[in-house]
């Protein structure tokens, strides 16, 4: 496997959750009758927040992703950093969703881990 087809790996898997945590909210949006906001509904909310969040997290770690395969780095730091941030994103969707806090916990910590390795490999790489 190569530093792209690793990073594809976990660039695919976060555009589904970004999708999926999308569907969940116009389905919720469609049945609660709520077409701008959240109207009250405190799912909708909670729906909305867990797509916001990863809509803000994702984006910007796997362009860092990415741009760590163009030098290159090697397979093992895109595999490290993408399954920890992948890890995250989904256990702070899960924990959000279903309003189980320590999931929700442990996946910022893991999100800003992989964020956080993410931006020091692209400079790291930079300036290398």
């Amino acid at each position: 496997m190569t530093a792209l087809s690793a990073a594809a790996l976990y660039i695919g898997i976060n555009i589904l959750l970004l999708f999926f945590l999308s569907f969940r909210v116009v389905g919720r949006r469609q049945s609660a009758k709520v077409s701008l906001g959240t109207g009250g509904d405190a799912d909708l909310e909670i729906r909305t927040r867990a797509h916001g969040n990863a809509a803000e997290y994702i984006p910007i770690t796997m362009l860092g992703l990415f741009v760590m395969t163009q030098f290159p780095a090697p397979v093992w730091a895109i595999h490290g950093v993408g399954a920890v941030f992948t890890a995250g994103r989904l256990l702070h969707a899960y924990g959000l969703s279903a309003t189980v806090m320590p999931a929700r916990a442990l996946g910022m910590v893991l999100t800003w881990l992989g964020m956080l390795a993410a931006g020091v490999g692209v400079i790291w790489l930079a300036v290398a």
